[in-house]
């Protein structure tokens, strides 16, 4: 595991004693401390810590302004927020800021240390999805289409996107839970849509409910076979897929996902598909 490299933010200097005693005593490293908002963007900025502790009290500011100062720097560090303050609202809005974990104050040594390394494992295992879901998912399509139409997938091109696009006439949305919660979408046109479908019924379809079917099962295939694979990769990421949404018709708008995605192009016997796949980074929620 990388080493966790953390910046203690306190106004209390005992607080940050304490909380600094208790993770030197646990082997972890602490590069920096801070007590102001410019503090927290200076250290942050010079020691690059990988995790942050995060009091809510904090002299003209508070911590989820601090912590979204933290994440403009750089959105991969997590931030655990250590506070004598909790209740229910304060909970919500942690987790609307981002917030990993919340730990209360008088600090327990054992919750702490406990509350870190959960949060950093699920940062390794994010690091490692984020390494592998789209070479499994593009392995998925090509293996899916082989199985089911006798025909190639050849990728053309390939990018990352969070922004909205205008479907080629048929998308197909497979939502994904688990440790870490995604989607799949497959876009094509109605007459590629049509052509898959008769390949996949050796016949041609009777009615568009039919197409939608077959391509609704297809990708279902797909991104159930992508994501067991994932598991066998890994079994903490317990990925399961949702039955498949299908939009269709003239001028559709794909909304954009609230995280980034990855989309590949590509060519096939019945026109062009467009296969595109993301996962957030926060996993289920804490209390």
């Amino acid at each position: 595991m990388e080493e966790t490299r953390i910046v203690i933010v306190d106004d209390s200097s005992f607080a940050i004693t304490l909380i600094r005693e208790i993770f030197e005593t646990n082997g972890f490293k602490v590069v920096g401390q801070a007590s102001s908002l410019e503090e927290v963007k200076e250290i942050v900025k010079s020691t690059k810590p990988n995790l942050v502790t995060m009091d809510m009290t904090l002299p003209g500011t508070d911590g989820f302004e601090c912590t979204r100062a933290v994440h403009e720097i750089d959105k991969n560090i997590r931030v655990i927020v250590v506070s004598s303050m909790m209740d229910e609202e304060l909970i919500k809005e942690a987790q609307e800021n981002n917030v990993s974990a919340y730990v209360q104050k008088p600090v327990d040594a054992d919750e702490l240390i406990t509350a870190v390394k959960r949060v950093m494992a699920s940062e390794e295992l994010y690091k490692f999805l984020s390494e592998e879901y789209f070479g499994v998912f593009k392995e998925a399509l090509m293996d899916g289409m082989n199985r089911m139409t006798k025909t190639l997938v050849t990728y053309t091109e390939e990018y990352t996107t969070n922004k909205e696009y205008e479907s080629q006439g048929m998308t197909i949305i497979i939502g994904i839970i688990g440790k870490f919660s995604g989607r799949m979408l497959l876009d094509l046109s109605i007459k590629t849509a049509e052509d898959i479908a008769a390949a996949i019924f050796k016949r041609e379809p009777k009615n568009d409910d039919e197409t939608m079917a077959a391509l609704g099962e297809f990708s279902n295939i797909v991104s159930g076979n992508a994501c067991s694979i994932l598991n066998r990769k890994n079994k903490a990421l317990g990925l399961r897929v949702a039955p498949p949404s299908i939009l269709h018709g003239d001028n559709v708008l794909i909304a954009a996902s609230c995280f980034n995605t990855t989309t590949a192009v590509s060519s096939t016997s019945y026109g062009k598909l467009l296969l595109n796949v993301g996962f957030q980074r926060s996993e289920e929620k804490w209390t």
